[in-house]
């Protein structure tokens, strides 16, 4: 695997699976995964912006994200928190505000490579038609942008914290 490409795979007919290495540690990616100062700055596609993004995050702690993209369109995301294990594994619902679509299981693996991070983000839809509308929607699209913004943000706060002391920054939230 091409280390900076994201690659998409469906392992089930429910689940469709997001990997991405990052030239970043564990520690660092999580923090990019859960504190609103970061996701507000790589969240989306090129031109959305973050209006919302409320984190509690401990296990059976609430998330909500409402993201405005160019064409002025709202789309609010929200769920719960079931598994905290930093820096390695964040498991977490997601629905949205304005799709019946039904609850999400989101399971994010983070491992530790030589000084960088692969994230591997399964999702497990509530149907295969429900993963297959999310994949027509644009979902290779979003997710290609939205982990470029997050390895362009990973390696400023890097360079800014000088390098390999960027571990250091990784302030633990639970």
């Amino acid at each position: 695997m091409d280390g900076n490409r994201l690659t998409i795979s469906t392992p089930t007919d429910r689940e469709v699976m997001l990997s991405r290495d990052f030239d970043a540690p564990p520690s660092l990616v999580f923090d990019a995964l859960t504190k609103p100062e970061l996701l507000k700055r790589w969240y989306g596609p090129t031109g959305w912006t973050m209006e919302v993004c409320e984190i509690d995050l401990r296990v059976g702690g609430k998330w909500r994200f409402v993201s405005r993209n160019p064409n002025g369109k709202v789309i609010g995301q929200f769920g719960i928190y079931h598994e905290i294990e930093r820096p390695l594994r964040l498991v977490n619902t997601e629905s949205w505000e304005d799709w019946e679509a039904g609850e999400t299981l989101v399971t994010n693996l983070l491992a530790s490579d030589n000084g960088r991070t692969r994230l591997a983000s399964t999702i497990r839809f509530p149907s295969r038609e429900v993963r297959d509308v999310v994949l027509k929607s644009g979902l290779e699209h979003g997710a290609k942008a939205g982990y470029q913004k997050l390895a362009e943000v990973l390696g400023e706060i890097q360079h800014t914290q000088g390098g390999n002391n960027a571990k250091d920054h990784a302030v633990s939230n639970v």
